[in-house]
């Protein structure tokens, strides 16, 4: 996604492009575009021109969009995964469970307010064409 967010929001991506720039298997990176194909994150075209885009401009995708789409709800710890303490023993007299739901609060709103044009890299960005350099011509006096 950051390689994606690096790119013009128009230019189409060949598949074997993004798995060698990111050094990522092709295997891998198939499921995982799939994935966030389905989750509306990434579209895709085929044929000779087609390859992947994000769905919507990187400044309205966030971090934790991403790893939602692919992972699903992030959690710190197993007691902050919405099941009101019932997976821990300690349930009723757990003293870490307030510095958990803090951590697991602070950190989603880091992963919520960054968003992928922050994290974009210069480095993946397509590198422009090189303007024509003029043809040197001799000079030639007259006699």
């Amino acid at each position: 996604m950051i390689f994606l967010a690096s790119q013009p929001l128009e230019r189409m991506v060949p598949f074997r492009e993004i798995a060698r720039r990111m050094d990522v298997p092709e295997d891998f990176l198939a499921k995982i575009l799939k994935t966030l194909v389905e989750r509306q994150m990434v579209r895709s075209t085929r044929g000779a021109h087609g390859g992947y885009a994000l769905a919507r401009p990187a400044r309205e995708v966030s971090f934790l969009d991403v790893i939602e789409a692919v992972e699903g709800p992030v959690v710190v710890n197993v007691c902050q995964d919405g099941s009101n303490h019932d997976s821990c023993k300690a349930t009723g007299s757990c003293t870490m469970y307030g510095v958990w739901k803090l951590g697991q609060q602070r950190m989603l709103e880091v992963y919520r307010h960054t968003t992928l044009d922050r994290l974009a890299m210069s480095d993946l960005r397509m590198p422009e064409a090189e303007p024509p350099q003029p043809v040197a011509r001799p000079v030639v006096e007259p006699r």
